[in-house]
């Protein structure tokens, strides 16, 4: 199920249909007890409840894409969510929607050609990105809820590459994309836990990851951290200025680039 056009050089191969039932799990179990007005910093001007809600529409949405096999952008977004009236039973409600995207899975080779917003054309782009969205959501309940989120390496590394190689293709939903451009400037993110190298190449028309990979040279400017502060920091959940990040080279390029790949 991993990107045949992105791999984190070392990374380990991640089971993303697996991982959306184990985030959703570890998800559902933090919201024992929990009070659906708690407000999610990680979202501004969302509560609990608007971030279960989402990260459960998401997953009967891309569901439903799946089983229509779509081969152009939909022209809407409606699906049948089955959403539950008020707080009580919207904790088995999102349970119940990975198991709705596990069974869309299981209707679906991942290698069928479909429609994506990003690179890969193919339906395995779906349980990718649905696995992301619900891993970042988990960890914004939990920190809502005061609890310390962890992430397994591999899937932290994995969400980077996932990040940076769709990255180019969100304009639709992230217009500031369209200001990453340079004249062949380069940034490169390294996981220091050995999981993860990635260089971004800026050009005059766009930017993208260099195929020849970030180990090959050095880059304009770099930014250190684990993989899973990384994913944070790509995700907008960690600064910059984190003492758990180091970056260092072109401070023009950085402050570019984090002001306009927000996702």
């Amino acid at each position: 199920m991993t990107s045949p056009d992105s791999r984190a050089q070392g990374a380990t191969p991640v089971d993303h249909r697996a991982a959306i039932m184990a985030e959703t799990a570890r998800f559902v179990a933090a919201l024992e007890n929990a009070d659906p007005a708690t407000p999610v910093p990680g979202c501004p001007g969302w509560t609990l409840a608007d971030l279960v809600t989402h990260t459960g529409s998401v997953q009967r949405w891309f569901s439903a894409l799946l089983h229509a096999r779509v081969q152009e952008p939909p022209r809407t977004r409606d699906v049948d969510l089955r959403l539950p009236d008020g707080w009580d039973g919207r904790a088995d409600w999102l349970a119940a929607s990975a198991t709705v995207a596990a069974e869309a899975f299981a209707a679906t080779d991942p290698d069928l050609p479909m429609w994506a917003w990003g690179v890969d054309q193919h339906a395995r782009f779906w349980a990718r990105r649905m696995l992301f969205e619900t891993l970042v959501h988990r960890i914004d309940a939990e920190t809502a809820l005061g609890l310390r989120p962890t992430v397994d390496r591999s899937l932290a590394a994995d969400g980077v590459d996932e990040f940076l190689v769709n990255l180019p293709f969100a304009g639709s939903f992230a217009p500031g994309v369209a200001n990453l451009r340079g004249p062949d400037r380069t940034v490169r993110f390294l996981a220091t836990d050995g999981d993860g190298d990635w260089l971004v190449r800026l050009r005059p028309d766009g930017f993208g990851l260099d195929a020849s990979g970030a180990a090959a040279g050095s880059a304009d400017a770099t930014v250190r951290g684990t993989a899973a502060d990384l994913l944070l920091l790509v995700y907008g959940r960690l600064s910059r200025d984190a003492g758990a990040i180091a970056c260092d080279g072109d401070e023009e390029l950085l402050t570019l680039w984090f002001a306009n790949s927000a996702f």
